[in-house]
């Protein structure tokens, strides 16, 4: 396969296999950030919450079996390749998690809404992708580094696994698939979700979705001539990656974060056939369409700033146990609550 594919086709296909799952799991399984935030806060039912618990279980067991194998090199993942700035982590959590609650979806669940017919989530996604890649290398990135400073090579670990692996002398991934485990048992402790398989078999794919990326890239990094970074799902600057291949395709490559988002918009799509649930959808008030389109921009900026949005920290960061993961998620579920709050109790801005 390698001999009649380029790396950069092999690298999107493994995103686009991936994606494919993600879109079905956000479509059929009904797996979303900001869908699992509200039943948490008003709806007082964790049951999508805990499928987060199982996606993250399974992708960090899958990927430290992964690097148990030989299979992944850790510390050439992007997020233990870099030094931890928590300042980048709080406050562009805050900043996409309140965005992600004015626009009424994160850019995973957006792109999925896209490939069951909502225009009103395209635009959210356009907004999204020119947002991030501009506060990335664009007109905003000059601001970006000046308050947080670029990124620096890792010193020393950055893992829970290995702050473990410290502590009780066994390999650093036999402590991260112990904390796996750990995390994936006391999800499946509620008694509801042991009831619900379909919860549990879509938060699985989710996080068997994310190991595909790390077993792949690695794989194309290990075996092919061109420097290839190893990376799974994230979808800030994928998508404007996506958005810059379609109109520059002659002249640019393509890679796993733009197979990543067409694999999402075909699962998606796919998904919502199989429900019968596509459907063409526009926005009919210009003052929602307004408050989506600023948390569009928000959440390219705050993904950018956090070096991940709710996927790319919410799993793939978390199925490497890096420090960021967690503070991240909780500077995101932060920003949402607030953003919520600011929405649900009718005082929010008139947009």
């Amino acid at each position: 396969m390698g001999d009649t594919l380029s790396e950069p086709v092999l690298v999107a296909l493994v995103g686009l296999v991936g994606g494919i799952l993600l879109g079905l799991a956000a479509r059929i399984g009904r797996f979303c950030t900001l869908g699992a935030i509200e039943d948490l806060y008003y709806g007082e039912n964790t049951l999508r919450l805990r499928m987060w618990g199982i996606a993250i279980g399974v992708a960090v067991i899958g990927t430290f079996g992964l690097n148990a194998l030989g299979l992944l090199e850790l510390g050439q993942t992007l997020y233990l390749s870099r030094a931890w700035n928590p300042a980048e982590s709080i406050i562009g959590g805050l900043i996409f998690g309140y965005g992600m609650a004015l626009a009424g979806n994160c850019g995973y669940g957006a792109l999925a809404r896209v490939g069951g017919g909502d225009l009103r989530s395209l635009l959210i996604v356009l907004i999204m992708g020119i947002s991030a890649y501009a506060t990335l290398g664009g007109p905003l990135s000059d601001l970006r580094i000046w308050l947080f400073g670029g990124p620096e090579i890792a010193q020393g670990s950055q893992t829970f696994a290995h702050s473990l692996s410290y502590i009780t002398g066994v390999p650093v991934s036999s402590a991260g698939m112990i904390l796996g485990v750990a995390i994936l048992g006391f999800t499946l402790s509620h008694h509801s979700l042991r009831h619900s398989f379909t919860h549990i078999f879509w938060g699985a794919v989710a996080g068997l979705a994310i190991v595909s990326g790390w077993a792949g890239t690695q794989w194309v990094a290990n075996t092919g001539f061109e420097a290839t970074p190893v990376v799974s799902h994230t979808f800030s600057a994928p998508i404007g990656e996506t958005l810059l291949y379609v109109m520059t395709s002659s002249g640019n490559t393509i890679g796993f974060g733009t197979g990543s988002v067409l694999g999402v918009l075909l699962g998606a799509l796919l998904g919502s056939l199989i429900k019968g649930h596509f459907r063409w959808e526009a926005c009919e008030d210009p003052r929602e369409l307004r408050r989506q389109m600023l948390g569009a921009a928000l959440m390219g900026m705050g993904a950018v700033v956090a070096v991940g949005c709710s996927v790319g920290q919410g799993l793939s960061a978390f199925s490497v146990l890096s420090f960021s993961a967690p503070v991240t998620l909780a500077a995101i579920m932060t920003g949402a609550a607030i953003g919520l709050r600011q929405l649900i109790a009718g005082f929010s801005p008139n947009l």
